[in-house]
């Protein structure tokens, strides 16, 4: 059986708020032999394993993680429960058994989450004064987690928590700063939690994040099927030409335009990929027509939406979304572009387009 010890001593040494030289001064032993153990290259000796208990506060069972798969087992099941009173409404349930699992289990990462989350009152929407009520505790555990966790979408949940009790505080801008550290597929959604829903600010984020997601979305449903192997080139650009139509249609609905965004990506990657199997220069030509006509149109709405402005000039660093593409498709010298550019139909078909 493989001893966690070196781990135990981590966390517990970090839940209880010690450096590893003052963990070693109690212990009258070098920090470097502390460091030691926490990297698992030693164990400590048997004569420190009731001081090492004593100042943790826990058994030498605990101590050594011989509990650990047992209470593995036990925190499984209260945060299935704790999820099933969510579910069934019951939140004062679901905090009364949070608490006590915090107090079980004051070490368990996942315990320490779910106990943070429903002290703040969940994770949108957060209400300031509640937020700032358990600044403290709330800070607390996430440096606990921060530290010691190597889970990763507890240490997301940490961060997230640092921001919003940042912004909490009125420090807006330094909240966005540490949410930014996040991975790029996490941070927006979770800029968009800071706010209350009745704000300016979250209706920025929700639209910000919502083209986002629709962009990258539409781009990811035409590649399945673009990189389908059991079907021809001319199934897949039918299905493809469909599915762009379908957001065309939506496009046209009041107050639906920003899905010309879904448009344009689907006919982007259906374009390529005509290119690059080398289609019937008529659909080539044809389909780049499309995704023009629906870059005109994002162009458009850019006008009136401060958003959609913002996200193209930050994709393509200028606002003319048909001149950066058409500077690709005319100057790159990959050679299925050049070999395009010699056929007088497309080269017409782009030159038409330069403004």
């Amino acid at each position: 059986m493989e001893l966690n010890i070196g781990m135990n001593i981590r966390r517990l040494r970090i839940a209880k708020g010690l450096t590893q030289e003052q963990l070693a001064e109690l212990l009258t032993i070098s920090a470097a032999a502390v460091s030691k153990w926490e990297a698992r290259n030693t164990y400590p000796d048997i004569t420190m394993l009731f001081p090492l208990a004593e100042i943790f506060g826990v058994t030498i069972d605990e101590l050594l993680g011989y509990d650990e798969a047992r209470a593995k087992e036990d925190v499984d099941k209260i945060l299935a429960e704790y999820q099933r009173l969510h579910m069934e409404g019951r939140f004062a349930e679901g905090t009364e058994l949070i608490v006590h699992a915090r107090k079980k289990y004051p070490h368990d990462y996942r315990i320490m989450n779910k106990y943070m989350w429903d002290k703040a009152g969940g994770d949108a929407g957060n209400d300031a004064e509640t937020l700032l009520k358990s600044k403290d505790e709330l800070l607390q555990i996430c440096d606990c987690i921060s530290e010691g966790c190597t889970q990763d979408d507890l240490r997301a949940a940490a961060i997230n928590m640092k921001a919003k009790l940042l912004h909490a505080a009125g420090n807006t801008g330094e909240a966005l700063e540490v949410l930014s550290k996040l991975p790029a597929w996490h941070a927006p959604i979770m800029k968009e939690q800071l706010f209350r829903k009745d704000t300016a600010e979250f209706r920025y984020w929700n639209k910000k994040n919502c083209y986002g997601l629709m962009n990258v979305m539409s781009m990811k449903l035409a590649r399945i099927i673009c990189f389908d192997p059991s079907l021809f080139l001319a199934e897949k650009m039918e299905r493809i030409e469909q599915m762009a139509e379908e957001f065309a249609r939506m496009s046209k609905k009041k107050d639906l335009a920003f899905f010309c965004i879904g448009e344009e990506s689907i006919y982007a990657v259906l374009a390529d990929m005509l290119t690059a199997d080398n289609a019937p220069i008529e659909d080539v030509i044809r389909i780049r027509e499309r995704q023009f006509a629906s870059m005109e149109r994002m162009m458009a709405l850019a006008e009136t939406d401060d958003v959609l402005n913002e996200q193209i000039q930050a994709a393509y660093q200028t606002g003319d979304m048909i001149a950066w593409e058409l500077n690709r498709l005319l100057n790159s010298p990959h050679p299925q572009f050049a070999k395009l550019r010699e056929n007088t139909k497309y080269a017409a078909m782009l030159n038409k387009w330069v403004r």
